[in-house]
């Protein structure tokens, strides 16, 4: 009797093993970010990247985010987009500029959910630089610096990963210091 409570506790420790996710929920922004919500979800409860989701809004992105996914976000602070010249996020917080902002920010997004694992193996496998193919349309170079994933975009600017592997229900986000722009 004795044999069969023990491999019965083994089972159940087993069972209870595989339901636990691979990645455990963040904090980002001051805030908890769920694996079971989605990107704009979890993004709204940051206080981090109220910018984000403003420009998220405004570029009539909230939708397809929401959506099934998966994605890969390179999500920037407000800190990040602070870098940017001055009067430059309210010119493109404007409805005419729409497609502009709309292009920026698919330029942050990968079709598919990339871990930073697969980041730097593509990084890796590309003798130190991997061409990420933007949902806009455009490449991103990874490479790593110093242990950190660093983002070079179209214009030559750098975007550092800051935070990776904030599992969403539709992706991952990846945390990044800079706007990046096509």
């Amino acid at each position: 009797m004795r044999k069969f409570h023990t491999i019965a506790a083994i089972a159940a420790l087993a069972v209870a093993q595989l339901s636990v996710p691979a990645f455990a929920d963040q904090m980002v922004g001051g805030a908890n970010m769920s694996a079971k919500m989605n990107i704009v979800q979890n993004a709204s409860k940051s206080a981090d990247h109220t910018t984000l989701v403003a420009a998220v809004k405004a570029a009539g992105l909230v939708d397809t985010l929401s959506g099934m996914g998966p994605f890969t976000v390179f999500a920037p602070t407000n800190e990040a987009f602070a870098k940017l010249p001055a009067g430059t996020v309210d010119t493109l917080l404007l409805p005419e500029n729409k497609a502009k902002l709309a292009s920026i920010l698919t330029y942050h997004v990968v079709a598919g959910k990339m871990t930073a694992k697969a980041i730097m193996m593509a990084i890796k496998a590309g003798n130190g630089t991997a061409t990420l193919t933007t949902v806009q349309g455009e490449p991103l170079m990874a490479s790593l610096k110093d242990g950190h994933v660093i983002l070079t975009d179209a214009k030559g600017g750098m975007s550092m990963v800051t935070i990776a592997d904030v599992m969403q229900s539709n992706g991952v986000v990846h945390v990044v210091d800079t706007v990046l722009m096509p």
